[in-house]
């Protein structure tokens, strides 16, 4: 692999994220939202993670900027980039599939919304985190830049630390009982792990 190609699957990557978001976005935006959690906290972490997933590494992609943060490019550790970029496609293909129309971008809670805790759900209660972490993980390895590689990590780092508390009070606020049931006997993005 060359750096033109690692630079391609990263767009192959992000397009295909894109095809998978679309429909789901277009089909959750039918169910009327019931209510949600401080909409411009999650707006401003939002922006932090589109910042290290997709600004920064575009800039870096498409004008090679910054230059002083490269360091030498290894074929090994871009294939493996592809490879976990691949997995987190099928992350985010099964944890949008299994969540149907109760997905959003923001925390919020849509009107019929059920408890969803079949499919990948059976076994973590963030598959799509998990799925972002590694994206992230793979544009550290396609892109042999500092600041542009790990910015997904920062950047999603910080949504996740100060996002997912939030989203599990929200969850438990509206499902009670099943939800706390539910959190005990799955982990929360890697199973066995966390």
């Amino acid at each position: 692999m060359t750096p033109f190609i690692a630079k391609l699957v990263w767009w192959a990557g992000i397009t295909g994220w894109y095809a998978i978001r679309y429909p789901h976005q277009r089909r959750s935006r039918k169910t009327p939202i019931a209510w949600r959690v401080e909409p411009t906290r999650d707006g401003i972490l939002l922006a932090i993670s589109f910042a290290g997933l997709f600004i920064l590494p575009v800039t870096y992609v498409t004008a090679g900027e910054p230059r002083l943060a490269d360091y030498p490019f290894h074929p090994l550790l871009a294939w493996f980039g592809a490879v976990v970029f691949a997995a987190a496609l099928i992350g985010f293909y099964l944890a949008h599939h299994d969540l149907g129309r109760f997905w959003s971008v923001t925390l919020e809670i849509r009107q019929t919304h059920r408890l969803v805790t079949t499919g990948v759900y059976r076994h973590v209660r963030h598959p799509m985190y998990a799925a972002f972490f590694l994206w992230a993980v793979a544009q550290a390895l396609l892109l042999p830049n500092w600041i542009a590689g790990p910015a997904g990590l920062v950047g999603f780092g910080i949504l996740f630390g100060l996002r997912v508390g939030r989203e599990e009070q929200m969850m438990e606020a509206t499902f009670g009982d099943a939800y706390r049931a539910y959190a005990a006997r799955t982990w929360r993005v890697v199973p066995g792990l966390f």
